[in-house]
């Protein structure tokens, strides 16, 4: 089971954090990949490393998942290299007004991070969803899997930071996985969502560091810790693999069991 050999996994938010951490996953176990985002120097040093390591094709390709003509470009890109692709992990993602309640919240900062945490979901969904249908229907390749980011916190509050607009958007992905599931549930195309938990990435660390929150975390996560690198990966390999096909709208939260408790 799960061997991605011959596959085509495409990653967005891969140049940092959880988004890099699985793309390496996906290596691992035999995928080809395209690696997705705005720091391209980042992604072709990543595409070097793992294509010596693991022995696949990487490709790597500059791309804003706010920018629809830059995501148009990318599936260009794709069609160019592969002419399939059976796996899409949306990672990429952002947030601004992290702290400030909700009375004192910003329209600005509330409109990029739903832009980024939203409707760039919905824009790569759209596009991926389309694309693996062609070429489905041209027998290209026999099944889609795409794989959304949520969080921990699109299925709870929480009493440690206010972050409004992360709880709206990260609610509204979880939703949204599970009406683009119903929709694509005849086209070969499942849609899940994995919900994280406390990982250290850039956005994160500064906050995870302090006192206060590791001692949140010890009162409130079952396990007492965060997140390892890469221990979200079996989810998303999980997710994705062929054989994962009767498993659609689901949200597995990699959390420690935060959301157990």
């Amino acid at each position: 089971m799960f061997d991605y050999t011959g596959k085509v996994v495409a990653v967005t938010g891969a140049s940092s954090g959880l988004g890099k951490q699985v793309a390496e996953g996906y290596a691992s176990v035999g995928a080809d990949l395209v690696i997705l985002a705005r720091r391209a120097d980042r992604l072709e040093a990543s595409a070097k490393e793992w294509s010596e390591k693991y022995g696949v094709r990487v490709v790597p390709v500059a791309c804003d998942v706010t920018d629809e003509a830059a995501i148009d470009a990318a599936f260009a890109k794709i069609d160019e290299e592969y002419g399939h692709l059976e796996v899409l992990f949306n990672a990429a993602g952002g947030e601004k007004g992290t702290g400030t309640s909700l009375t004192e919240f910003s329209r600005d900062d509330w409109e990029f991070t739903m832009n980024l945490d939203l409707t760039s979901i919905f824009t790569m969904n759209k596009k991926g969803a389309k694309y693996m249908e062609e070429k489905i229907e041209a027998g290209r390749q026999t099944y889609g899997r795409i794989i959304n980011i949520a969080s921990i916190y699109g299925l709870v509050g929480n009493t440690a930071i206010p972050t409004i607009a992360y709880h709206a958007s990260k609610g509204a992905v979880v939703n949204f996985t599970r009406g683009a599931a119903a929709e694509l549930a005849t086209k070969g195309i499942t849609v899940n969502a994995i919900c994280p938990g406390y990982f250290y990435t850039e956005l994160t660390t500064a906050t995870l560091d302090t006192e206060y929150f590791q001692q949140f975390a010890k009162n409130t996560v079952p396990m007492q810790r965060y997140g390892k690198p890469g221990e979200l990966n079996s989810a998303a390999i999980f997710l994705g693999a062929e054989e994962s096909s009767y498993i659609t709208g689901q949200m597995i939260s990699v959390d420690g069991g935060y959301t157990a408790v």
